[in-house]
């Protein structure tokens, strides 16, 4: 009686831990998630080792794309019911890939950005000013940049990489919106065939005999499906970003980041744990950002 007891009691334990598991996932997935900062693109406003609340629900429904902790693909939906970003908002993302990819490698990295433009927005960077609609965009609280630099032999990096642009002077560029168009010849479908090629989720683009093709029909225009935002690191000088990428589109956003859950010295191995506790930076527990 005593053994059949103690099992009763290890699958009530089991099922308890399982229901608890379930409803994490689903948190996580529909609600709120703790992401940690890997790099210093947006310190002093997050720092490497902060973990940091996103709220999920904030630009309204959305499903994960993969099982969480892996890179399988499960069925996805989004239902934009809620609000939109906004510039200054703190945004995590889907990363959409390289300007040279069709599809990021590996599939499950999210980035945390600020919004800095709207679809339909134009956007300018001179001498590392950012415009935007023509008037000097406010400055983050905590941005960080240094002298201007203007390198020609970065613009092969820039998006899209049609003119000599740098991260301290680029643009002027307009955020594709829904419904924009913009024309193709062999050299734009070239620069934007990625990005194009994300639209329709499969390889679509083709320039033949100087003849520019958009799932085998020949295309002088192309009409963006989707809206976009144009994403930059509050660590101007240490980010990569729509600068270098292009914009992400409306479907690619998680949510928003509220605030700092706790922070530590993430170069401290958990093996040497006591000294990992005491790294915790007290000041930045629950610290809201902005």
């Amino acid at each position: 009686m005593l053994i059949w007891r103690q099992n009763l009691n290890v699958k009530k334990e089991l099922k308890s831990l399982l229901q608890a598991f379930i409803a994490a996932l689903f948190i996580i997935s529909f609600f709120f998630q703790n992401t940690r900062i890997p790099t210093p693109s947006m310190e002093s406003t997050i720092l490497v080792g902060d973990f940091v609340v996103v709220n999920k629900f904030i630009y309204g429904i959305n499903s994960p794309k993969f099982i969480p902790y892996t890179e399988i693909d499960i069925p996805h939906f989004r239902w934009d019911i809620f609000t939109d970003p906004d510039r200054g908002d703190i945004v995590v993302f889907d990363f959409p890939g390289e300007k040279s990819e069709f599809k990021p490698n590996p599939a499950n990295i999210q980035y945390v950005k600020r919004c800095i433009g709207l679809p339909g927005d134009t956007i300018t960077i001179r001498n590392k000013v950012v415009f935007v609609n023509g008037k000097p965009a406010p400055l983050p609280p905590y941005v960080q940049y240094g002298p201007a630099q203007n390198d020609p032999r970065i613009a092969q990096y820039m998006f899209p990489g049609l003119e000599n642009w740098s991260p301290d002077s680029f643009g002027t560029f307009v955020v594709p919106k829904k419904g924009a168009k913009i024309k193709l010849d062999p050299r734009t479908a070239l620069a934007w065939q990625h990005f194009i090629n994300r639209e329709f989720e499969k390889e679509v683009v083709k320039v033949d005999n100087g003849v520019v093709y958009i799932d085998g029909k020949a295309a002088t225009e192309y009409t963006f499906q989707e809206d976009y935002y144009f994403m930059m690191g509050d660590n101007r000088d240490d980010s990569s970003d729509s600068r270098f990428w292009g914009p992400v589109s409306r479907k690619m956003i998680v949510g928003q980041a509220i605030f700092v859950l706790f922070s530590w010295d993430n170069t401290i191995p958990f093996s040497d744990l006591f000294k990992l506790l005491g790294s915790i930076r007290g000041e930045r527990i629950l610290k809201i950002l902005d």
